[in-house]
């Protein structure tokens, strides 16, 4: 019975966390900042291409996928600018779901207080969880330089722009 219980309850934390990730305001979320900003250690995301993370991430399941309409997609489009920041905010959702179901999945051994709760709470956090931690966590500096650059090639058009203005030019 302690088996059926702790799967029932990794399967509910996950539900719960999937919705939780679409209702939270994402405006609660800055890339830049707290846990998800990115760490000297990690070298802007490149420690992660040691674990071949470039390969392997687009082989895992993806919910964007499956639920298009209450997911933003993940490829930039003409509007890329507007879309970034958002896509941005969507990483530090994505890390925080996956590292609160995945923690929270070792509750299950209350339910399986033995040898083989630990090795389900091990291989759900791992397996289920971590990939898609450090998927996120490769992707977000990544985005981030694009979207200061185009953020500093969008001031350098305007400062052109103010200065042939102000010179007369076009005119």
């Amino acid at each position: 019975m302690g088996f059926l219980y702790c799967c029932l309850f990794l399967m509910t934390n996950a539900v719960v966390g999937f919705v939780l990730g679409r209702v939270v305001p994402k405006r609660w979320f800055n890339p830049a900042r707290g846990i998800f900003q990115c760490f000297p250690f990690e070298k802007e995301g490149k420690i992660y291409e040691k674990l071949g993370i470039r390969f392997w991430q687009n082989r895992v399941p993806d919910m964007s996928k499956w639920f298009p309409n209450l997911m933003p997609p993940k490829a930039l489009k003409q509007n890329a600018a507007q879309q970034l920041p958002v896509m941005l905010q969507e990483t530090c959702v994505a890390e925080a779901v996956h590292l609160w179901v995945g923690i929270l999945g070792f509750f299950c051994l209350h339910f399986l207080p033995t040898l083989g709760g630990v090795m389900i709470a091990l291989v759900h956090f791992v397996f289920l969880n971590l990939p898609f931690i450090l998927i996120q966590r490769y992707n977000r500096p990544r985005l981030l330089r694009l979207y200061r650059t185009m953020q500093t090639r969008k001031e350098n058009y305007l400062a052109r722009a103010d200065f042939d203005l102000c010179n007369g030019a076009g005119a």
